[in-house]
């Protein structure tokens, strides 16, 4: 049985010097052509011969038998086909001639391909756009939050975005790929039947192969952050985690920890998670008490509280749309107050909500997405100063992990 191989091909199908040239290149080390598919080759491996091969272009994606027999008349037998494209061979010792001798004829061949294309890359373009807005709206994502549902649910929706994405560089390249062949055409220059094509095709098979591997990876990694997604309780004292803690707020040497026996369940702890737009992720609860000190308002003994959600993204535009994000999520939860952006040097972006005994802050620096719920009496000031201290450690500390 014979052995088939399968190659990246060089480039889009527009390319068609590129593909002859490297057919026949392939041919000479063994490897001849019997199929054509949208990322691969496939090759049979036989005796090496010197062959030519020839793509040409067809209103029709089926090839009338009439036409095939007139090629081989020719000296031209029909390999394979993909779409619009056909691949006839010639032996070296046949001295076929040339399937078109006129650039300007051929160019004109490929008029109608020219505007079929243009109208898919337009129909691809919409597509994209549509997508693009339905993965967009609440009912896939709630509140709107495109960036942290990708960041928290990348499985889901970040496959659908690289496919998409993918699939309109594929057209768009392509178009360009056939404009610049059928303008050479035009100025009566023919097509290089043995034009260079290694470049193209390192090219081509990078491109495919970071495809396959980022829509492999965000398809696994579910299972990724099942594995090291645990939920720990969080340490009494200084910690090396990169969270802000109650203590570090409050500064009150009174402070102690609130007591997970009062509730039914574990109420000081961290959870640490991982994804591929946000490889730093951690979430913390941490509540205190002051039992010599009572609320301002009379209403129990003072027992602040403090939660924060740390990121590190791949990148600060990632970062800002996280924070905008972020704001939209959790500041529905109140039906009172203003978030209102401040600038500040140590930060790129500053969030604050002030209502009643609770702060917010959402902030972005760089890389590093800080936000804070923080339930007591210390000041606004306070909290901006120890996050600021921490957002600058995030950024420089703290490295990506893949």
């Amino acid at each position: 049985m014979s052995k088939v191989v399968w190659k990246f091909r060089p480039g889009d199908y527009y390319r068609i010097g590129e593909h002859e040239s490297w057919f026949s290149d392939m041919a000479r080390e063994g490897l001849h052509l019997i199929k054509m598919g949208h990322v691969f080759a496939r090759f049979i491996i036989g005796e090496p011969k010197n062959i030519h091969y020839r793509i040409d272009v067809s209103k029709n994606k089926d090839i009338s038998l009439e036409q095939k027999y007139l090629y081989a008349e020719g000296g031209w037998d029909f390999v394979a086909s993909y779409g619009d494209f056909n691949v006839y061979s010639s032996s070296d010792e046949i001295m076929a001639p040339e399937l078109h001798t006129d650039p300007a004829e051929q160019a004109y061949s490929l008029q109608e391909l020219h505007k079929k294309l243009i109208k898919n890359v337009w129909i691809v373009v919409v597509y994209t756009v549509l997508m693009l807005v339905i993965l967009s709206t609440p009912l896939w994502l709630p509140n709107g939050t495109f960036t942290l549902s990708l960041i928290e649910g990348s499985s889901i929706l970040l496959p659908l975005v690289i496919s998409i994405l993918y699939l309109l560089y594929e057209s768009i390249s392509g178009l360009i790929s056939l404009r610049r062949l059928r303008q050479e055409l035009i100025e009566g220059k023919p097509i290089n039947h043995h034009a260079p094509w290694k470049r193209q095709q390192r090219i081509k098979t990078t491109i495919a192969i970071v495809y396959i591997l980022l829509v492999g990876y965000v398809i696994v990694m579910p299972f990724i952050q099942i594995a090291i997604s645990k939920t720990h309780i969080l340490p009494e004292g200084k910690t090396d985690l990169p969270i802000i803690r109650l203590a570090d707020v409050e500064n009150n040497p009174e402070l102690k920890r609130k007591d997970s026996e009062e509730t039914d369940w574990e109420i000081n702890i961290y959870t640490k998670k991982h994804s591929f737009l946000a490889p730093i992720q951690y979430q913390s609860h941490e509540y205190g008490v002051v039992s010599d000190k009572m609320w301002s308002d009379g209403s129990g003994t003072y027992s602040p509280s403090i939660h924060t959600w740390i990121f590190q993204t791949r990148s600060p535009v990632l970062s800002k749309s996280l924070v905008a994000d972020l704001v939209k999520r959790y500041g529905l939860v109140y039906k009172g107050g203003e978030f209102i952006e401040i600038y500040h040097p140590d930060f790129d972006i500053l969030i604050i909500h002030d209502i009643d005994d609770v702060i917010e802050i959402f902030t972005a620096k760089g890389k590093a997405v800080i936000h804070i719920k923080y339930y007591g009496d210390a000041s606004i000031e306070t909290l901006i100063k120890v996050t600021s201290d921490y957002v600058s450690d995030l950024t420089t500390t703290y490295e990506f992990i893949f």
